[in-house]
């Protein structure tokens, strides 16, 4: 049985990443070494919250502990850094931040989300009582033009008013 060093190791498991971005079999060929011994030390790395891609290629599929460790890795990057590091990972800059406002929102306890829900439901209860009111206001508007014209029609018709003379 063959031992490999980490950074062996972690040589390997960066072809895996883009810009390679090469499949696990490709990777053993390459490499001499087995495909099992590669989805192991994907799956060790994975466990040690490092991002390593899983079965899917793309990184929105990526698993949010993969997601969270580039967070992690990305936080004390400055934009240039930023900018390399998603170069290298195969990553948009965008993406690294919308999934650190998601970190950012899961942090928030349970309480504090309560209490933001509760805030936005009485708002939209507030906003759709302003919307009914609003709708009775116009639906009466429309019923009494509508009485109107039907009285203005009775009362021509009753006096034999030409209908030129509007």
């Amino acid at each position: 049985m063959t031992r490999y060093s980490p950074e062996r190791k972690e040589t390997v498991l960066k072809k895996l990443l883009p810009p390679h971005s090469l499949t696990v079999s490709e990777v053993a060929s390459r490499e001499g070494i087995s495909v099992g011994s590669l989805y192991n030390w994907r799956s060790q790395a994975r466990a040690e919250g490092k991002p390593v891609p899983g079965p899917n290629k793309t990184s929105d599929e990526w698993s949010g502990e993969a997601k969270f460790a580039v967070v992690v890795e990305t936080a004390v990057l400055s934009e240039a850094e930023l900018s390399q590091y998603c170069r290298e990972k195969g990553l948009y800059p965008e993406q690294v931040r919308a999934w650190k406002q998601d970190c950012l929102e899961g942090f928030n306890s349970n309480p504090e989300r309560q209490r933001e829900t509760a805030k936005q439901s009485r708002a939209d209860k507030k906003q759709i009582r302003q919307l009914e009111k609003e709708l009775r206001r116009k639906e009466r508007a429309l019923a009494e033009a509508a009485a109107l014209l039907v009285l203005r029609k009775k009362l021509k018709a009753f006096y034999g008013e030409d209908q030129e003379d509007d």
